[in-house]
């Protein structure tokens, strides 16, 4: 069983993957928005994170580059989560640190791969 943070300001999108995740067995922890993650990452020290890309006041890249500047929690794994899912969108995740990028819609079987 993983720790996992589950990062979109839509309600449905968290829970959709929190479905998906929990029903794998895996904790979930959920953030609704960049600076929550940034709190949730510090203080649960999650195993994974799916981050979502476009988010008010603080973007998934925004909040990737920060946990990625910070000691504490530049190891933990993100997977961005995002119907933006251009080329550029994925060398810049990929740029920032990101494990892997997931586009919406998507299977349940594409989130577990990336928890394995």
């Amino acid at each position: 069983m993983k720790r996992v943070l589950v990062v979109d300001d839509a309600q449905l999108d968290r829970e959709q993957l929190q479905r998906i995740l929990s029903g794998a067995g895996h904790q979930v922890l959920l953030a609704a928005s960049g600076e929550q993650a940034l709190e949730q990452a510090r203080s649960a020290r999650p195993d994974l994170i799916f981050m979502d890309v476009n988010m008010p006041d603080m973007d998934g890249f925004a909040a990737t580059r920060r946990l990625k500047s910070e000691p504490g929690t530049s190891a933990i794994p993100v997977v961005f989560v995002s119907g933006k899912s251009q080329k550029a969108d994925i060398a810049w995740g990929t740029m920032l640190g990101a494990r892997g990028y997931v586009a919406k819609p998507y299977s349940p079987e594409q989130i577990l791969a990336h928890v394995a």
